[in-house]
């Protein structure tokens, strides 16, 4: 009744909640603009021997920790004679902000290839990549490549200028909208109809994105938070607004007034909507137990990201509905009148289907997600690095002229440092000098005023390769403790590939920990609302069939390369967001369908009837809804960034499978099988959780001796 009163308030107060929301947008907007962003990119692992090393090579030598740019020559003649340019260029640089100092090629040894063809020099920068703001390091590109010419070529790469190259993005989220509104308009048969849960959607995304401008100020934020945030945010916008405006639209078409309409609609679809959307906040937070710094403020941004789209939905939408709604009525009315088909008449025939002979299409369809899951067990979680850049940008080409000049584990060099050497790193560099997969060791520097000294390795194997992880724990393992105990020094091995393992083996170490807490507590809340053992224990191993099968697409298509892609390891932190999101999301779809099943359970007590009504009434709207999904977290591959490409075809591809393969065909097939049974909840369970309705209240079920649920009266 609550929710009755919200959408009778909206409806009384429309345009001052209209108001009250666009007053929001402009005032959160405008601030933002203002203060401006503070985004981050937090990647450190207390704990991890990388980041020991970074802290430890920080405080000592802060000149050594900051991010460097490499600048890539290449003469067919030589690049000696390219000297007197290159040392002008070189000059130039070193005077830019940010800059701390600047190696020459000819002053470094080994910094020229064997053949004399290419060359680096390293421009060391007086912070992270992410803390050296974009137009700085823009301004190292364009004076680097003004010495372009004359058969010199100047490359240059790095972390800091694969950030500067990266695009501002948009496309992606436009044509994601523009293609939502067109199966929107199919689906209502009216243009003005189908903007409204776009409306609704921008208008949260839009007052959420400038909170999190101001969020990024005082807490840590990553950099690819806003397009990430814009991607659910839509797609979640859009989907909850459009269930409410769904069973508005059915309301109306069975005869209801607008008012009546609206307030059904938010007393029934509203309530499934809130109990999704906590299903979505809890799973994100969920995050927090992996205790990864980057993801904590992710997790924060997108869950309030879906707490307003809520709201937005709850409050924005009956307001727009009472407005327009005398006009979208003569619409829905027309257009359901044009149509000579009985509404759901094609989902009760294959509800029907499936109930017939339940059994082939569950094993089929279960047996396409476990052959999709297949390859994620042998996904290798790691980091992008400019090899997997577009081979038109400049940090791809200094990645390809190092590797041509130097190997392919130039790239990722790994860095060892020695606490406590006597010998100054002298007996470390030539046991690193004889470890199988080492290329190349640089002498060992030692750090003034200090008992470290540095030793950089170069690996014989490419960054990403699985070997290149190999002789890290090789390093680790067999090379340095015995090295350790004959020396009483300490090394740490480090590096940005280092850092990548490290990563990953958090990631691994706790998921399981993440995974029992999310799937947990979204099973007590199903337990709470349906009153049903079987419902929620059948919504976890569902949910976490179609995650799994989302995953093995990406590792086959980014991992090993299909369709033309870039091989290369999965992002390391793609798969935790995606199963935070994923989880959530599929109980959208869980919540909407079994609430309609067991709402004419409770009318009817008739489990067959329940499976039909329920798929027939919600089965249209679930494709719909995740059509739109689809096509709004599929344009995100059209993004530059390799990392929202992952992220897209993860989720698109989860959300397709759920709503066709998993609520369409598996969960009939399975209430069918289960029949009565599905309503089971032991008596004493039944007395310790709490009762969610999310249905308008029903006479109550039949007062079994040994179970509730079991029945509704008769």
């Amino acid at each position: 009744m609550r929710l009755e009163r919200l959408a009778a308030w909206s409806q009384r107060h429309h345009w001052p909640a209209i108001g009250l929301w666009l007053v929001v947008l402009a005032g959160v907007t405008a601030l933002s603009q203002a203060v401006g962003d503070d985004y981050h990119d937090d990647h450190g692992l207390p704990g991890t021997e990388s980041q020991q090393l970074s802290d430890t090579l920080e405080g000592a030598a802060p000149a050594q920790a900051g991010d460097s740019v490499q600048v890539v020559l290449q003469d067919g003649d030589g690049v000696e004679v390219q000297r007197d340019r290159v040392d002008a260029m070189l000059g130039d640089l070193s005077m830019l902000p940010h800059v701390v100092y600047v190696t020459s090629p000819f002053d470094a040894p080994g910094a020229i290839s064997a053949d004399g063809t290419i060359a680096y020099a390293s421009v060391t920068l007086d912070g992270a990549a992410t803390d050296v703001p974009a137009d700085a390091v823009r301004d190292i590109i364009d004076t680097a490549q003004a010495a372009d010419g004359d058969g010199l070529r100047v490359e240059l790469g790095g972390d800091a200028v694969r950030g500067a190259e990266e695009s501002a993005g948009g496309a992606a989220e436009g044509a994601g909208m523009l293609a939502a509104l067109v199966i929107l308009v199919f689906m209502f048969g009216s243009f003005l109809a189908a903007t409204l849960p776009l409306i609704t959607a921008l208008f949260a995304v839009g007052s959420t994105l400038g909170v999190i401008v101001l969020l990024s100020n005082v807490v840590t934020i990553a950099t690819y938070t806003p397009p990430l945030m814009m991607l659910v945010g839509i797609g979640v916008g859009i989907d909850y607004a459009l269930l409410v405006f769904a069973r508005y639209r059915s309301e109306l078409l069975a005869g209801a007034d607008r008012q009546r309409a609206a307030r059904t609609a938010l007393d029934t679809a509203g309530r499934s909507v809130i109990f999704a959307g906590c299903t979505v906040i809890i799973a994100l937070l969920g995050l927090f137990v992996l205790g990864l710094g980057s993801l904590q403020g992710v997790a924060l941004a997108v869950a309030l990201t879906v707490l307003v789209t809520m709201i937005a939905s709850l409050t924005l939408l009956p307001s727009l509905l009472t407005v327009f709604g005398r006009r979208i009525e003569k619409r829905i009315v027309a257009h359901a009148g044009k149509s000579k088909r009985q509404p759901g008449a094609r989902w009760r025939r294959l509800a029907d289907a499936v109930r017939r002979r339940p059994l082939p299409p569950l094993i089929a369809a279960v047996a396409v997600l476990l052959a999709l899951s297949a390859p994620a067990l042998g996904m290798r979680l790691g980091f992008a690095d400019a090899g997997n850049e577009a081979t038109s940008s400049t940090s791809r080409q200094a990645y390809d002229l190092l590797a041509e000049g130097f190997g392919p584990g130039f790239n990722g060099p790994l860095i060892v440092l020695a606490e406590g050497a006597s010998d100054g790193g002298a007996a470390l560099a030539s046991a690193l000098t004889d470890t199988p997969g080492v290329a190349g060791v640089v002498p060992p520097q030692p750090l003034p005023d200090t008992d470290l000294a540095l030793v950089v390795v170069f690996p014989e194997s490419a960054p990403q390769d699985a070997a290149t992880a190999d002789l890290v724990h090789r390093l680790r393992d067999d090379v340095l403790p015995p090295l350790e105990s004959s020396t009483d020094a300490t090394y740490l091995v480090g590096g940005s590939t280092a850092a990548a393992e490290d990563f990953a083996a958090a990631v691994s170490d706790r998921l399981p920990l993440f995974v029992a807490v999310v799937v947990g507590l979204s099973a007590l809340l199903l337990m709470a609302v349906f009153r049903s053992v079987w419902v929620p224990l059948k919504a976890a191993l569902l949910n976490l069939l179609s995650i799994g099968a989302s995953l093995g697409v990406v590792t086959l298509v980014f991992g090993e390369g299909l369709f033309g892609v870039s091989a290369g390891p999965v992002e390391a932190f793609v798969p935790v967001m995606i199963f935070a999101i994923v989880f959530g999301l599929s109980m959208d779809y869980e919540v909407f369908l079994v609430s309609r099943m067991h709402e004419e359970w409770r009318r009817s007590g008739n489990a067959v009837r329940a499976v039909r009504e329920g798929l027939a009434t919600t089965g249209g709207v679930i494709t719909a809804a995740a059509a739109i999904m689809v096509v709004v977290f599929g344009a995100f591959l059209l993004s530059p960034d390799r990392m929202l490409q992952q992220f897209g075809l993860g989720l698109a591809v989860a959300v397709f499978l759920d709503a066709v393969v998993i609520r369409c065909l598996i969960v009939p097939a399975v209430m069918s099988l289960l029949g009565e049974r599905a309503w089971w909840l032991p008596r004493w369970l039944d007395r310790i959780l709490p009762h969610i309705a999310l249905e308008r209240p029903e006479p109550p079920a039949r007062d079994d001796a040994d179970a509730v649920g079991a029945g509704p009266a008769r």
